[in-house]
């Protein structure tokens, strides 16, 4: 029987397992992508046998990107729909608190990642296309930087800027291009703590700011959304939806809340 392909970064866990699952219940072929094996190996449990594949991949080895889409390809029958650019860290405090080394990991999974990924993913999806998708992960902190979150928001607007510059460049090809800009969702890196310089996890200071938690489920209903409808930016959570409207019509009160409050407006 014919199926379509998803190929998911940052498949172990988190979001990226709850849109794995969400396909996979739909029929379709997933091909999982993390560097944690076991991890993927609890993904591929929720979805029916033999319709999906694991690959052990670091989002900034270029050339190994090329190698694994090949081996989802030829694992789901010689073809990929979708690639999910998902994988992801979080980063926060002061930009002074931030060091070298984890500023440089930051940048290089969240936005070098997501650029070597839409490279190796073209020739998959104009192959496909019309139908096919580069779905990417943007966040909240996409729409209006915190304090707390530079680097952080620095990556995720890099990523809604790569969405719409492909969303041009790959018109021609009949690719569609979107991404998801999540606010704060429940998954393991609201557990984690912002730096190195802190041992408070994320979770508490969203919850100290009043901000809500979005199940993960939203997130993949979204994202079946983003690859079957014509939005380009795809917002989820409340807290989400409520700075885009700040940013839009409110962009003074929202400069003044951010310096008064100094506590994270919003992102994954």
């Amino acid at each position: 029987m014919a199926h379509k392909t998803i190929f998911i970064t940052g498949g172990a866990s988190g979001i990226g397992r709850a849109v794995a699952a969400k396909f996979g219940g739909q029929g379709w072929f997933v091909g999982l992508a993390d560097v944690n094996e076991a991890g993927m190996r609890e993904t591929a449990a929720m979805i029916p046998a033999g319709m999906s594949s694991l690959h052990k991949l670091d989002v900034r080895d270029r050339a190994a990107w090329d190698d694994t889409l090949a081996a989802c390809a030829k694992a789901s029958g010689g073809k990929i729909d979708v690639v999910f650019n998902n994988a992801g860290i979080p980063l926060g405090g002061n930009l002074v608190e931030n060091n070298v080394a984890e500023i440089e990991r930051c940048l290089d999974i969240n936005l070098k990642g997501v650029l070597f990924g839409a490279q190796a993913a073209h020739p998959w999806l104009k192959a496909s296309a019309p139908g096919s998708c580069l779905l990417n992960t943007s966040s909240a902190a996409g729409i209006y930087g915190s304090p707390g979150a530079s680097v952080y928001s620095a990556t995720k607007f890099g990523v809604r800027a790569i969405t719409e510059c492909l969303d041009a460049e790959w018109a021609p090809d009949q690719i569609k291009v979107a991404d998801l800009m999540p606010a704060f969702i429940d998954t393991p890196l609201i557990d984690m703590n912002p730096n190195q310089q802190t041992n408070e996890h994320i979770r508490g200071r969203v919850i100290e700011a009043g901000l809500e938690i979005t199940p993960v489920s939203a997130v993949a209903d979204a994202a079946w959304q983003a690859v079957h409808g014509n939005a380009l930016h795809n917002r989820v959570g409340k807290t989400a939806d409520r700075l885009a409207f700040a940013a839009r019509w409110m962009p003074g009160r929202l400069r003044k809340m951010s310096k008064t409050s100094g506590k994270p407006l919003g992102r994954r």
